[in-house]
């Protein structure tokens, strides 16, 4: 055991849970515990989505991705800018009408309470599949460092993660964001530089060596019409085309980032914090991939074997050869990612759980909307049951080759059928409820057929996804009876 960076693991476990805990004072309603009372500045806001972005699956994963193949992941990241000026154009105008608490009421308003239900529904299986794998992710870097089971670091995480969720609401989770994600900065700037000083011959060797192989090599054009460009995964038109369309879905109609949208103090400061949040992204997505092209260049030097799961190939190389104290600061660094990820993920399947299914059957019963502090209870109590979803899933998800791609590949499953759907919303005016649930039921059902009877690779899910749930909720409609249409 190392003495050092177990003990800087642990002040960091115990001063972030204290830290986020601490939020929990002064909440009224659940707007101050969802919504975080709207006065989170835009720049914190900012900071909260790329931590959310970019997650323990980007730090552990990305790297391996460079080692195994070169920059093309960066053609992704491409589409994400384009995913924001369309999120900020047609969703946070439609957002800021009123006071919105989860994305799933802009379903109510424009198509009525079935769909509001089915697209919050959609919302909280995928999320919870997609956080399981999260967790197990992290637990791959709590078991390297306690030389603990899988067991028993997922339960580590989740619980300690649990206690500040519960308290500080999304207060707490902003904030520890903040905090979270300038040590993992911190942490992967640091872990880049002790890298290449275990290099010999520096940047200029790393340049000759990876650059031999086309480690750096950025964009592939390469266009033809075949299930053979389909089944690529990171060409230039995938990556722009599918993170556009991934992103568009996850920032707009995903609850984990619209949430934080919401917790502005106006549209324009939510607009500002989205856009700033590319710049930051871009750089940090670069910067982990340029860490698996150094590791790349060590193991090559070395005449090292690659590890037999790759995802482990950064946090092995950090625990094995980083001084005392810098691999404990580092490996808290990862931790702080996914606590991020995990806070943020448990409040928005509360805030999901309490808006949008059980405040509308209380107003339903009861002709009102219940009191603030029995549903704040109620709101950490679906908190704590969400927790223990996740553990599940995180002990199930032990079989995947890829946590990175894994969870990209759940996201995109769903999230077809959930940005047709909104763009039905917002872009048409005939289309009622029984027509956009068609198009919803049609594109799940096409994502699923191409995701296990194709070769198309993830990054075009959600494009295709979303293109047939709009067709078809838009040609349902023309079987409307007249005068149907919605004003």
């Amino acid at each position: 055991m190392r003495y050092v960076d177990l003990a800087v693991i642990l002040i960091y476990l115990i001063g972030i849970t204290w830290f986020g805990a601490r939020f929990g004072r002064g909440q009224r309603s659940l707007r101050d515990y969802f919504l975080g009372g709207r006065t989170t500045p835009w720049w914190a806001i900012s900071l909260s989505i790329v931590s959310a972005e970019t997650s323990t699956l980007t730090i552990v994963g990305t790297p391996a991705l460079a080692f195994g193949g070169n920059l093309g992941f960066l053609q992704i990241v491409l589409g994400y800018l384009l995913a924001r000026i369309v999120i900020a154009i047609l969703f946070l105008p439609q957002y800021f009408r009123g006071e919105m608490f989860t994305a799933y009421e802009l379903m109510r308003r424009r198509f009525g309470e079935r769909i509001r239900k089915l697209t919050a529904s959609i919302f909280l299986v995928t999320r919870a599949l997609a956080e399981g794998v999260r967790v197990y992710a992290i637990s791959l870097v709590i078991s390297i460092v306690l030389g603990t089971g899988i067991e028993a670091s997922i339960v580590l995480i989740i619980v300690l993660t649990i206690f500040y969720t519960f308290e500080g609401g999304m207060t707490a989770v902003i904030w520890t964001d903040v905090v979270q994600m300038s040590l993992y900065v911190i942490g992967a700037v640091l872990s880049f530089w002790v890298i290449l000083g275990h290099i010999q011959g520096g940047w200029a060797h790393v340049t000759a060596v990876a650059g031999a192989v086309h480690k750096f090599t950025v964009f592939d054009f390469r266009f033809s019409p075949s299930m053979d460009f389909f089944a690529r995964t990171y060409t230039f038109w995938a990556g722009v085309a599918g993170g556009c369309f991934l992103t568009t879905a996850s920032h707009g109609t995903d609850q984990l980032m619209v949430q934080r949208l919401l917790s502005a103090k106006d549209e324009r400061q939510s607009r500002t914090a989205l856009l700033a949040s590319w710049v930051v992204i871009f750089v940090q997505f670069t910067l982990f991939l340029l860490i698996g092209i150094l590791l790349y260049v060590y193991y090559q030097d070395r005449h090292l074997p690659a590890p037999a799961q790759m995802d482990r190939i950064y946090v092995d190389f950090i625990w094995n050869n980083l001084p005392p104290g810098v691999a404990g600061l580092i490996v808290a660094a990862i931790l702080a990612a996914a606590m991020a990820n995990i806070s943020a993920a448990l409040n928005s399947l509360a805030s999901t759980t309490v808006m949008d299914f059980y405040r509308p059957l209380v107003r339903k019963r009861r002709g009102s909307a219940g009191d603030d502090k029995s549903d704040i209870r109620l709101a950490r109590f679906a908190t704590v049951v969400w927790g223990v979803v996740l553990l599940t899933i995180g002990l199930l998800a032990q079989h995947v080759h890829s946590v990175l791609e894994a969870g990209l590949a759940i996201a995109s499953i769903p999230f077809g059928a959930l940005l047709g759907v909104f763009l039905l919303g917002v872009l048409t005016k005939r289309v009622r409820e029984w027509a956009a649930m068609a198009g919803v039921a049609a594109g799940l059902a096409t994502v699923l057929y191409v995701r296990f009877y194709t070769p198309i690779a993830f990054t075009w899910w959600v494009l295709i996804g979303t293109t047939m749930t709009f067709l078809v909720g838009f040609a349902a409609s023309l079987f409307q009876a007249p005068g149907a249409a919605e004003d």
